[in-house]
Parts: C-alpha cells; sequence; structure tokens
C-alpha cells in the first residue's frame, strides 16, 4: 500500500501555494490555465530537459470530477503567455470551477514526480496518495458547497499526465486521496495566528478574545468573526468582491494609455506589490509611472472593504481588533490604514511580511491537517495492531 503524505494547498485566485510532507518540500504557481493542444511547438526540442519544469507546465488531466475530462493545459507562467489563457471570474465558486482542480492535481502531481529521475521514469505510472488540507471561502462553506467539493475528490482517481514539460515528459500520475478536509479560510487564518508549524499556542492573549478575520482574496472577501476560540457562523460574512476586478481594470487601463498589453494579473500585483520600482512599468524602453491608474482604482476599492469592515464591527461591538490576511490585503494595505486613520481609527493589523501573508492560508491547512493526522493516527495505529493480533480462521 501506498503510504499516504500531508498535502495542504491553498488554491487562490492569485496563485496556488502549497506544502508537502513534513514541510520539506513546497510549490508557488500562478493560477492561469489555457487550453491548449498535445504537441506545442517548442523551439530547441532537444533542449527540453534543461528548462525549468514550472515555466513550462504542459499536462492532460483525467478526472470523473472534471466537466472537461481529458482535457489538455498550459498551466502557470507557460499559461500566462498563451493568448487565450484564462483566470477565475469574479462572482464565480471556486468549489465550481474546473479551474481550482486542475490546479490542485498539477501541485500534487509536480510533487509526485519531483526527485524522479526523467529517463528511467519515462512512460511510467506514479502512484501518489495524499491526505489532503485545503480550503473554501467562508460564503460557500455556509452555503455547504465543502461537502460536494471534498466527495468529488474522495473514491476516484484522478490522472496528470505530463506532455511537453521539461524532465517529467511522458510520466503519469495517478491521485488518490485517504482523506480530505475542507476547512473555512477565515478559520484557517485565526489557526495560523495562534499556532505554530509544531502545533503549539503562541500567541495565547489572542485566544479568548473576541477579533475579526477580514481576509481579501482575488474573488471574495471574507470577514470572520471569532468567539471563544471558534468562527460565529451566524456573524460571519462573505461578500462577492475582492482584488481581481480592479487588478483588471488596472490591465485594462494601461494598455488604452500606454500600450502595454500585461500576460496576467499577476504581472499587475507585481507593479504595485515589488520592492523596486513600484506602479511603474516600461514603455517603449523608458520607466513609465501608472501611479494616476493604480491609486484611483486601488483607493475606490479599498473604500468597499473598508466599509465591509466598518459594517461587520458595528454589528460586532466588543471586537477588539482586526487582522487583514490574504494576497488581496498585501495589495490594498497602504490604502486601507490611510482610510482608517483618517475615519474611525479601528484597531487594525497588517502583516508587514507580505509573505507571510500570501503563504497564511497554506500554512494554517498544513497545520490543521498535521493536527488531524495527530489526533487519529493512535486510532489508526490501534486498528492495524488489532487486525495483526486476529487469529485466523
Amino acid at each position: 500500500m501506498t503510504k499516504s503524505r500531508i498535502a495542504a494547498v491553498d488554491v487562490g485566485n492569485d496563485a496556488v501555494k502549497a506544502n508537502f510532507g513534513k514541510l520539506e518540500s513546497e510549490l508557488y504557481i500562478p493560477n492561469v490555465i489555457a487550453r491548449d493542444l498535445e504537441d506545442r511547438p517548442v523551439i530547441g526540442i532537444e533542449e527540453l530537459d534543461d528548462k525549468e519544469p514550472l515555466d513550462n507546465i504542459h499536462i492532460r488531466v483525467h478526472s470523473p470530477a472534471l466537466q472537461e475530462n481529458n482535457a489538455i493545459y498550459r498551466v502557470g507562467n507557460l499559461a500566462a503567455k498563451s493568448d487565450n489563457s484564462t483566470e477565475l471570474d469574479p462572482g464565480s465558486s471556486k468549489s465550481e470551477e474546473d479551474q481550482t482542480l486542475v490546479m490542485l492535481f498539477t501541485s500534487l502531481a509536480l510533487d509526485a514526480v519531483a526527485g524522479k529521475d526523467a529517463q528511467s521514469s519515462k512512460n511510467s505510472v506514479v502512484e501518489a496518495n495524499y491526505t489532503l488540507g485545503t480550503g473554501l471561502p467562508l460564503r460557500e462553506v455556509k452555503e455547504g458547497k465543502d461537502v460536494g467539493y471534498r466527495s468529488q475528490l474522495l473514491g476516484s482517481v484522478h490522472q496528470v499526465e505530463f506532455l511537453v514539460t521539461p524532465k517529467y515528459q511522458g510520466m503519469k500520475v495517478n491521485i488518490k486521496f485517504d482523506e480530505v478536509k475542507v476547512y473555512p479560510e477565515g478559520f484557517a487564518a485565526y489557526v495560523n495566528l495562534v499556532m505554530d508549524n509544531d502545533l503549539n499556542i503562541i500567541n495565547k492573549d489572542l485566544i479568548d478574545r473576541q477579533i475579526l478575520i477580514q481576509d481579501i482574496g482575488g474573488l471574495s472577501t471574507d470577514i470572520a468573526v471569532i468567539r471563544n476560540r471558534n468562527v460565529d457562523d451566524d456573524k460571519a460574512q462573505g461578500f462577492n468582491l475582492g482584488v481581481a476586478e480592479s487588478l483588471e481594470q488596472i490591465r485594462d487601463e494601461i494598455l488604452t494609455k500606454h500600450g502595454v498589453e500585461l500576460d496576467s494579473r499577476r504581472d499587475v500585483v507585481d507593479i504595485i506589490t515589488r520592492k523596486n520600482d513600484r506602479h511603474h512599468i516600461m514603455v517603449r524602453g523608458s520607466r513609465t509611472s501608472v501611479h494616476d491608474i493604480t491609486d484611483r482604482i486601488l483607493l475606490e476599492l479599498a473604500k468597499k472593504q473598508y466599509r465591509f469592515l466598518r459594517n461587520v464591527w458595528q454589528k460586532n461591538s466588543q471586537s477588539e481588533i482586526c487582522y487583514f490576511v490574504g494576497g488581496g490585503s498585501a495589495v490594498l494595505k497602504e490604502y486601507i490604514k490611510t482610510l482608517n486613520n483618517k475615519l474611525d481609527g479601528f484597531n487594525i493589523d497588517f502583516f508587514e511580511d507580505e509573505n507571510e501573508s500570501i503563504w497564511m492560508m497554506a500554512n494554517a491547512y498544513y497545520k490543521l491537517i498535521s493536527d488531524y493526522i495527530r489526533k487519529t493516527e493512535p486510532i489508526h495505529n490501534k486498528k492495524e495492531d488489532k487486525k495483526e493480533k486476529a487469529p485466523s480462521k
């Protein structure tokens, strides 16, 4: 029997962040896919295996969970270069999109083949069993969509075949799930705040306080109300507004004003958040500011996010602090801070380390699924012992 491997996967609108095993492996893949043909043209095909696999993911995906089965995709950086690339649309449900599953299966398949010798493994099939911790927006969990999402992963074999992909061309991975835990994203953020990777409590002063967690994603925003160490389901709210629409608007205006077409929303995020030359692009070889475009659009979005905070805080007046998390918070941090200083002066906090905020969900899922395994392992071990001691009939 294949040993089950821990996988903690956050399929974010911007990118997939995944932790594997005992944190010895992680993956970051932009959440972009593009339908493709089986034999994509490659310049220097004989040098394919010298290229970076993560920049050239080309796969066929077979799964009964997919609406479009056996489709061929470019994924991540390779897809971003395509004219027909797709990112998750505003208003869509993460749990009901093929793209979510394609990205999930891709990350698991890449983990399964990592380190294997390409030549000896050509045309081979890798059997990979996972115990998965992942999550969905609070709104989707409240609607019960986590149940269907989990059930379509369990009990089936999901196959990823690497086509024109460096090092892994010709390899197939059969993915099976021994267990799948789907967590509400707001609660996951809380767990990450109070628990370290060894499952020890690190922020004792937060445990029994009433706090808010505003998770700004690409497609949606969740505000979790944490009291008595749990999410208050009645008070928690989800909104169909993230940063994706605003990023698309910035892309469109940069194209209209400067004639520069950015490959994906990921490029816009990079322009806004990078350490050097923020809010600048190259136009015909000249460094050009797009601050007028980004400031106007992001400030408008920050105002809407601030209204969400104000409305939820009014209904939960005994809350002590609100933590902003998620990739969208990294984009809007300075705008929300400025608004808060001018207006209500709520007790709010951001993670100064943007990387920590971006990886928060994947890290939280890792802690939660590790805790689940720790609690259930003695039960499984006892069952195995009984099987071994049972007399033969």
